[in-house]
């Protein structure tokens, strides 16, 4: 099995690479392949981990499916034999990885929900006891459980850099108090509800980020969500404050990156087939565990 880095779809205009997902613009809607490039520390590296595009859309099916009731998203469609007749002759490339989706005018901030203390976070906290400028209790360790949850918003990046940690009042003057009040009341609404999901599947949800949108319809959630790529997901039973955490996410690429003592400027490099395969299984391991199903790759 082969991991498939770059998409081609002839004629159908490309309106974008991410790290990750390359973007078409077909008949007024917007389709969403996610490719089986990876990143660490803000570079794409030479080798992708294959299969991780489809386990990552499969699971954003899932938890848009489940979260419906809570509030509308983008998806139109991810049966590819739905998709236009344009299409058509890509299936192969597009089969299990792939989401057409509404256009939507995107927010212009990344909705963190954070429950546990980590990450940027955990960075912050050390400095001055806060994140995002919400003050926190004394005494709390790296992996704490936070009083309660946090709505902490960041900007979004344009270069492919690291986003910005910034205050709910500054989330307020980029989109207004009546939207950002909104956005705060959905990100920690949906946060609980897959909080409550991965606890019942022995897992912890320290965090994650989510886009919004909105359409004539209202607002929406959109791009990927509550993937390992967007979210700390921990072993429930292996949770011990005061370091980091096992975590089912891309932790074997970055500690080889380590290493090897990669200066962190590009060209990244590529990875050895033993960290190729132990990243891929716990992708899988994360799709089973959250999804309770199987996936073919």
């Amino acid at each position: 099995m082969t991991a498939l880095l770059t998409t081609n779809l002839g004629a159908t205009p490309l309106l974008g690479r991410g790290k990750v997902r390359d973007l078409y613009a077909v008949d007024g809607a917007l389709l969403l392949v996610a490719t089986d490039r990876i990143s660490a520390f803000d570079h794409v590296l030479a080798t992708g981990i294959p299969g991780k595009g489809k386990i990552l859309t499969q699971i954003s099916l899932f938890w848009f499916e489940l979260l419906a009731g809570l509030v509308p998203n983008h998806l139109i469609t991810a049966d590819v034999a739905r998709f236009p007749a344009a299409l058509q002759p890509y299936a192969d490339q597009l089969q299990g990885r792939s989401m057409l989706v509404k256009r939507a005018t995107m927010f212009p901030i990344e909705c963190v929900a954070r429950g546990y203390l980590a990450g940027s976070g955990w960075k912050e906290y050390q400095a001055g006891a806060t994140v995002c400028g919400i003050p926190l209790p004394a005494g709390l360790l790296d992996g704490s459980r936070l009083p309660e949850p946090l709505f902490t918003p960041a900007t979004k990046s344009q270069d492919g850099a690291h986003d910005e940690n910034i205050s709910f009042a500054a989330a307020e003057a980029l989109v207004g108090a009546a939207d950002a009040a909104e956005l705060r009341r959905l990100t920690l609404a949906i946060y609980q509800r897959a909080v409550e999901h991965a606890e019942s599947r022995g897992l912890i949800l320290a965090d994650t980020k989510f886009e919004f949108g909105r359409t004539a319809e209202g607002i929406i959630l959109a791009d990927e969500v509550l993937t390992p790529d967007s979210s700390r997901f921990w072993e429930g039973a292996a949770w011990k404050p005061g370091g980091a955490q096992p975590s089912f996410d891309k932790q074997f690429v970055r500690d080889y990156l380590e290493a090897i003592h990669w200066n962190k400027q590009a060209p990244a490099p590529g990875l050895p087939e033993e960290v190729v395969h132990r990243t891929q299984a716990k992708y899988l391991e994360a799709f089973r565990r959250l999804t309770g199903r199987d996936i073919s790759l």
